[in-house]
């Protein structure tokens, strides 16, 4: 665990500090955030935080292939060295997307270049679990899910990435959930404590708490593309790297419930559980409009709340709670006591919980004029 810690810790150290060199950058070549009709920010803003994020995450890997404790596990380095490396050309597709304003296929493509070099790098999913029984995937299976999973989590965190600091910190408490979950699993089940899941979301959860202060409202930078497409692979490539790792048979609990099996594949989904959704809910949208799903509108969650009345910075705590909730419940029911009436009391109090909250937060509309906000939008 403390190895974990010093992880973290050189990631968000390394991140904080890059962060104002990547600014600086932003201004000289260009890559400022432009306001248009859609955006809440007023004036142009610097874009490249997601550089200073991979500075982060390379730096606390490169770290922890010397320590003594996860630099004896061959396979973590095998596995984090493709992912760093499917990182480092996602980013860069990034960077090119915030200077240049790619068109949408490539982008995509470049994407694509990235989830397969993962995949030829090692990094693939192996299973699916399947009520009764796992289903091991064959070459081309595994292949086609893993890229398309990839793919899937980069454009997820990319839809939600719209207020100062929103897409930032629901990432950064999902990867703190997951690596709970990934290192308790450990624990439980008696296995060595050093997984790449573990190292990558520590990794994760550090350079998102690195550049939190320059992106939190007000903002002094955004991730961009750069940041959002980095932070969706880094996810998805940690659970992939899982299922490589943990033999599904050792997750079993006796009762024959699926969950303990399934959850390494659902819990990203839970951790990007409002990404995701606000990706469906954009798909249905605007194909309903006679739209194609990739033309941006003003009617994501966060835009939403904003109309409600509620202030940016409130509008943001509201989804790192809804987000925390949806990722430590999962867990929780996973985690939580083996019997039958445990999952299903915890399951109904988080059910009440995220009731009161939501009521809480779409009641009754404010008017924007009624309130008075310091520089709020």
């Amino acid at each position: 665990m403390r190895e974990y810690l010093l992880v973290m810790l050189i990631a968000a150290a390394v991140t904080f500090i890059t962060s104002g060199l990547c600014r600086r950058l932003a201004f000289k070549t260009g890559a400022l955030a432009k306001v248009r009709d859609r955006d809440v920010h007023t004036i142009e803003m610097p874009y490249l935080g997601g550089l200073a994020m991979l500075v982060g995450v390379a730096a606390a890997i490169l770290l922890s292939w010397q320590l003594p404790f996860l630099g004896r596990q061959a396979l973590v380095q095998q596995d984090s060295r493709a992912v760093l490396v499917a990182a480092a050309v996602i980013c860069v597709v990034g960077v090119l997307d915030d200077m240049f304003d790619l068109p949408p296929l490539p982008k995509f493509a470049g994407q694509v270049l990235a989830a397969g070099l993962a995949v030829g790098l090692g990094v693939r999913m192996l299973w699916i679990p399947l009520p009764g029984q796992t289903v091991s995937l064959d070459g081309t299976a595994s292949i086609a899910i893993t890229v398309f999973f990839i793919v899937l989590c980069s454009n997820a965190v990319n839809f939600v990435d719209g207020l100062d600091g929103l897409a930032t910190g629901v990432v950064g408490i999902g990867a703190l959930a997951f690596f709970a979950y990934s290192y308790l699993l450990t624990v439980t089940q008696d296995l060595t404590r050093a997984t790449t899941a573990s190292l990558i979301t520590v990794a994760i959860a550090g350079a998102c708490l690195g550049f939190l202060p320059h992106n939190f409202f007000p903002a002094r930078m955004f991730m961009g593309d750069s940041g959002a497409m980095l932070l969706g692979l880094l996810l998805a490539t940690s659970t992939i790297s899982l299922t490589g790792q943990i033999d599904t048979s050792q997750l079993a609990d006796g009762s024959g419930r699926l969950l303990p099996t399934v959850l390494p594949l659902i819990l990203p989904l839970a951790i990007l559980a409002l990404p995701f959704l606000d990706l469906v809910l954009a798909f249905v949208r605007r194909t309903y409009a006679g739209k194609w799903w990739f033309v941006a509108d003003k009617q994501h969650l966060h835009h939403r709340l904003l109309e409600r009345g509620h202030s940016q910075r409130r509008a943001v705590l509201l989804m790192y709670g809804w987000s925390a909730l949806v990722s430590f419940g999962v867990i929780a029911l996973g985690l939580v006591g083996r019997s039958d009436w445990q999952p299903l009391a915890v399951a109904a109090l988080l059910l009440l919980f995220a009731a009161i909250l939501l009521v809480i937060t779409l009641g009754k509309p404010v008017d924007p004029k009624s309130r008075t906000r310091r520089g709020d939008v």
